[in-house]
């Protein structure tokens, strides 16, 4: 399922092969750190319960990985920029391997948000730059659809690692699913390490006499240029309305509206995940049917409908039916922002995609206490008619970045 049929290209990519034959681990590596964001989905009642807190108490377990995978963007785009994208990406996911297991043994609540943080700082390293490595080694005119290959592993995570690590825990307990997703982490690490061999540790030739301080001056480049300024204040606006506006409020609106269980919310939000893998599936072909310009624009319009539709549904069967529209639509237009990130600073392209990456968590913050303000005032309706309005803005406003 992650293998990728693409000829092998040759570029420079931070001195580390670039046999697109990788691939499918580093599709593996996406699903093994996507799988550290979603796997506490069903784990945080029996978490607090053994910790002796409450769930809104254990909720620091969440947001720590969350802040420090966005906030850890910042020193991860110039560290692969310096050492190799494929190399940093591999240590960090050796290290977020160990942190997992570590996880496993923690006795109380803070040291279990101290190892959460970790593993959120080191997780946050694997697909920004592996998108980066990828931005090197695939000319533009074949990326999107590369991308949309490699992003198999984060999508798959999505809909598999909450329900799997529901069950292992209920058997188990909680710190199976940690120790199980930690030997994935780990195995994948060492066949990665194996699969690069020698080069992984050779130092790039490229950042000979670079200082460290030098490796952060691209940021200061990007954001002093028109197209990296519209770039970033479109991943903002995407974060904000769509990561931490819509989309996390949905299963809140099955359940308080329609009566579903935390379960069957978990089911029909999963359908998502599923819109997502048919665009995986089908990217090469939408990039080539429709072009970047208009598979941007329709992806903005089918949102902005689907999210209209959510906030008109009579029942839970047509929050259903739009979860699989939304996920297609979302990867419409974010699969086109996020190939755009990889060519915002070719010369340094780790930078200018954790940089994306940034913005999208910030976005996402703010969005959460923008959209629960909105909630709290007018409800679901408004909520996702505003998500819905606010989409076609950003949709207009990425088209601009295009034309530019």
């Amino acid at each position: 399922m992650f293998w990728v049929d693409v000829a092998v290209t040759h570029a420079h990519s931070g001195g580390l092969k670039t046999d697109l034959s990788i691939l499918p681990l580093l599709a593996l590596a996406a699903f093994a750190t996507g799988g550290g964001i979603r796997m506490l989905d069903p784990l945080l009642p029996l978490l607090a319960s053994d910790f002796g807190v409450t769930v809104a108490g254990a909720a620091p377990v969440l947001a720590g990985f969350s802040i420090a995978y966005g906030a850890g963007q910042v020193v991860i785009g110039p560290l692969g920029d310096r050492y190799g994208k494929l190399r940093v990406a591999w240590f960090a996911l050796l290290l977020y391997g160990f942190g997992l297991a570590a996880c496993t043994l923690a006795w109380d609540l803070s040291a279990m948000v101290a190892l959460r943080t970790l593993t959120g700082l080191l997780a946050g390293a694997v697909i920004p730059l592996a998108l980066a490595w990828i931005g090197d080694a695939v000319p533009y005119a074949e990326r999107q659809a590369t991308i949309g290959r490699f992003l198999t592993g984060m999508v798959m995570a999505q809909l598999l690692v909450g329900p799997l690590s529901g069950v292992l825990a209920e058997f188990f307990g909680w710190r199976a699913s940690f120790l199980v997703l930690a030997l994935l982490a780990l195995v994948v690490s060492v066949l990665l390490g194996r699969r690069l061999g020698a080069e992984l540790w050779q130092a790039p030739a490229s950042e000979a006499g670079r200082g460290f301080r030098g490796s952060f001056r691209p940021y200061l480049t990007l954001f002093s240029r028109p197209n990296g300024q519209r770039l970033m204040v479109a991943a903002f606006i995407d974060g904000a309305v769509l990561f931490g506006g819509a989309f996390p409020l949905t299963g809140s609106l099955l359940i308080e509206r329609f009566g579903y269980s935390p379960a069957m919310a978990g089911l029909v939000v999963a359908g998502f995940g599923l819109g997502a893998f048919t665009y995986t599936r089908l990217a090469k072909t939408l990039v080539a049917r429709f072009g970047e310009t208009r598979l941007l624009t329709l992806g903005g319009v089918l949102l902005a409908l689907g999210l209209v539709g959510t906030a008109l549904a009579p029942n839970g069967l047509v929050v259903a039916a739009m979860q699989f529209w939304l996920g297609l639509a979302f990867y419409m237009l974010h699969g086109v922002l996020q190939a755009r990130a990889t060519e915002a600073l070719p010369e340094a392209r780790g930078t200018a995609v954790a940089a994306f990456a940034m913005a999208l968590f910030f976005g996402q913050s703010i969005g959460a206490l923008v959209f629960g303000t909105i909630l709290h005032m007018a409800g679901y309706a408004a909520v996702f008619v505003v998500a819905a309005i606010a989409t076609l803005g950003l949709m207009v406003w990425s088209r601009r970045l295009l034309s530019a």
